[in-house]
């Protein structure tokens, strides 16, 4: 069947929930990308100032709820219905955007965050399921490609702008957000059609949980826990994408190459996404990963589509190690943007297969559980992240913590920061006390504290995933498919 043909099939429903996805993604990933810097950056920029251990909590915990809860929600979208459950979840996002630009604390962002992480777990399976519902065995692949794209898509647009839109102020970024949640009340009115739900004589408490005893079913393979306690460490060090990439970049990295690279070829480009001051933003730079994935996912499907699923996964997480440690190891806005190509493209050879695995190994009529469970890995390793993110990372990268380490080691007495001393100001005394400029305070520190270790234990979990994976693929089930 020809590609024209099988686009031809896709009924209205089906191109709704791609755009509502495609919004969803856009407002989602706009501020997500930009919501560590907004969490720990000076509050004199807008920001909250917190510590990267309170930003790795608030992350790493709505985070794990985004991708644990769907096992409830998706139980709940079921009896209740998808369109009012949609409803419900674009609801919790706006008012979460909302409270997220006005909460300044860490309690009230921790429950301003948790908020609009339930929201997504509302929305998570309703799209996914959909898509399913509206294609056949011959337009599935098609139809997940599609929205795939998708997805790539508003996570490209959305950062992109936000990047440009935070430079004004960051409560732009929020009403971005809710903006481009607020389309999708309309699409969801006027074109979303619900589908026909087989079964609705079981109570809701009920299928919430059958949907738990399901798992505990599933979770009793002991090979397939295995894999999925392995894939935790995959997960872990891919979420430093969002948790300590946009800190790094912001904090040390010189974007203004990049954008002197730009404007030599499109000066108004350059003008438009650019800072003032002639750099990118981090959000800027991270949005590059969507759009490598837009333009190279076909080409790299087609490639890893002749290995094994486990080999395939093996390889692309290699290939994503080694990304980060061009990511983290160096200063060059340049390097960096070839590290997150390399990130990309093991992104794409690895996260698909992981899916197609587990869709393989699932006995025919365990396909739906085994599917939902392993969404629990990368729940757990939001938490994992989080903590690396904050703790972990603080210590070895941040560069507020290593100041003070120089300031303290120093004898030198500055003020604690505080609502009236920010982290700007810290930096701005610590540079006339030490007798630097702010930017020979950065090179000393760089070379001094080496910060650029943290891809070490970034890329070291990313190795470390492979390692087990090949244990697990030589040793446990013997290159067999089966893991019963």
């Amino acid at each position: 069947m020809g590609f024209v043909s099988v686009i031809k099939k896709y009924n209205a429903t089906f191109w709704a929930s791609n755009v509502i996805e495609l919004f969803e993604r856009w407002a989602w990933y706009g501020f997500y990308l930009a919501f560590a810097l907004y969490l720990v950056n000076s509050k004199d920029t807008g920001a909250l100032g917190l510590s990267q251990a309170q930003k790795g909590i608030i992350m790493g915990t709505g985070s794990m709820l985004l991708y644990f809860l769907p096992v409830i929600t998706g139980a709940i979208a079921d009896k209740v219905g998808y369109k009012k459950i949609l409803f419900l979840a674009f609801t919790l996002y706006i008012s979460g955007f909302y409270m997220i630009m006005k909460f300044d604390s860490f309690g009230w962002m921790f429950f301003a965050f948790i908020w609009t992480s339930v929201g997504g777990a509302f929305f998570k399976p309703i799209i996914s399921a959909m898509i399913a519902r509206t294609t056949t065995d011959e337009t599935s692949s098609i139809g997940f490609g599609i929205f795939y794209m998708m997805i790539n898509i508003g996570g490209f647009i959305g950062p992109f702008i936000a990047g440009v839109l935070m430079q004004k102020s960051w409560d732009y970024v929020f009403y971005m957000s809710m903006v481009t949640i607020g389309v999708n009340y309309l699409i969801t009115f006027f074109f979303f059609r619900e589908p026909v739900v087989k079964d609705k004589t079981s109570s809701l408490i009920k299928s919430i949980l059958q949907a738990f005893i399901s798992i505990g079913i599933t979770l009793k393979n002991w090979k397939y826990v295995l894999f999925l306690i392995i894939m935790i460490l995959f997960w872990t060090a891919f979420n430093q994408l969002y948790y300590s990439f946009p800190v790094f970049v912001d904090q040390w990295v010189d974007t203004s190459t990049l954008y002197d690279g730009i404007y030599k070829i499109w000066p108004w480009l350059a003008k438009s996404i650019g800072t003032e001051t002639g750099t990118l933003t981090a959000p800027t730079l991270l949005s590059m990963d969507s759009f490598f994935i837009i333009v190279f996912q076909l080409m790299v499907s087609a490639f890893v589509m002749r290995f094994r699923p486990l080999a395939a996964m093996m390889g692309g997480i290699l290939v994503l190690s080694g990304g980060l440690a061009l990511m983290f190891s160096t200063q060059s806005g340049w390097i960096i943007l070839l590290g997150i190509l390399i990130f990309a493209l093991g992104e794409m050879g690895s996260s698909p297969k992981f899916t197609e695995y587990v869709g393989k190994i699932a006995p025919a009529d365990q396909k739906a559980l085994y599917m939902g469970t392993s969404f629990l890995p990368i729940a757990a390793a939001h938490q994992l992240a989080g903590w690396l993110s904050g703790d972990v990372y603080e210590k070895i990268a941040d560069k507020i913590y290593l100041l003070q380490l120089e300031v303290a080691k120093r004898g030198i007495s500055l003020p604690e920061i505080s609502g009236d001393f920010t982290k700007n100001d810290f930096v701005k005394l610590a540079s006339e006390k030490l007798g630097m400029e702010t930017s020979e305070l950065n090179s000393f520190l760089w070379t001094t504290y080496h910060p650029s270790n943290i891809w070490v234990v970034y890329s070291g979990i990313a190795v470390a995933a492979v390692v087990f994976l090949w244990l697990y693929d030589r040793f446990v089930i013997g290159k067999k498919l089966v893991v019963r």
